[in-house]
């Protein structure tokens, strides 16, 4: 037992090291290259602004392997508060929403679409981050929803959905200790470590296996 916990503690500390390293250089890579869409480098931009201390550490434009399949997530800001797993959607208009539906309704002067529920969505990366980091209470793994754009809610904004300021207020509310700073660092470097590469073959294969599964991307 005590051998097995000291291969399980050296396995976290090497892959800490390998995923600190791979992922300054992808974090590099995503802001030269700009894989982020404008609301995701708002979002990005707003929270390595009011979360840089040491309790936090905000990893962006994470592809995870789930199942067979691959899953991307916008934003993970790991905390000694809890791991946030964040949706950012960038939309004008009108936007109908209810939490239990599948799909919500943008309208615009001209036009009308609907699109796949971000909560749903989220769900599924949630999912993924949970069993990557398995040795974390589900409790403190949450969902959130972001909306950067002008879009106007016509209906009540869903519980976990937020505007950015609202989403900034929110964060900065939870401050009940959930994990040591061991924790955190265990967190972001299983992260760091599963993550694929950030490059445009790696978001090219993620869209194209979306369609197959869905006709829609991610």
């Amino acid at each position: 037992m005590v051998a097995s916990t000291v291969n399980t503690e050296l396995y976290v500390a090497v892959g800490l090291a390998v995923g600190f390293v791979f992922g300054f250089w992808q974090r590099r890579v995503v802001d030269e290259h700009n894989f982020q869409n404008d609301g995701e480098a708002l979002v990005a931009s707003a929270l390595q602004r009011h979360f840089k201390n040491q309790d936090y550490h905000l990893l962006n434009h994470i592809t995870l392997r789930h199942r067979g399949v691959t899953t991307q997530v916008d934003h993970i800001l790991i905390s000694r508060f809890g791991v946030f797993v964040i949706e950012t959607k960038s939309y004008t208009g009108w936007i109908f929403a209810n939490a239990e539906h599948p799909t919500w309704t943008q309208v615009t002067f001209n036009d009308k679409f609907k699109f796949q529920n971000p909560i749903h969505q989220n769900y599924l990366h949630v999912k993924a981050v949970q069993e990557l980091l398995d040795f974390v209470p589900t409790s403190a793994i949450h969902s959130a929803v972001v909306f950067t754009g002008d879009a106007e809610f016509k209906t009540d904004m869903p519980m976990g959905v937020f505007t950015l300021p609202k989403l900034i207020q929110h964060l900065k509310g939870c401050t009940e200790e959930l994990l040591s700073l061991n924790r955190v660092q265990f967190c972001v470097g299983r992260l760091e470590t599963a993550r694929l590469k950030v490059s445009q073959q790696t978001d090219l294969e993620h869209v194209q296996a979306l369609r197959r599964r869905y006709g829609q991307k991610d």
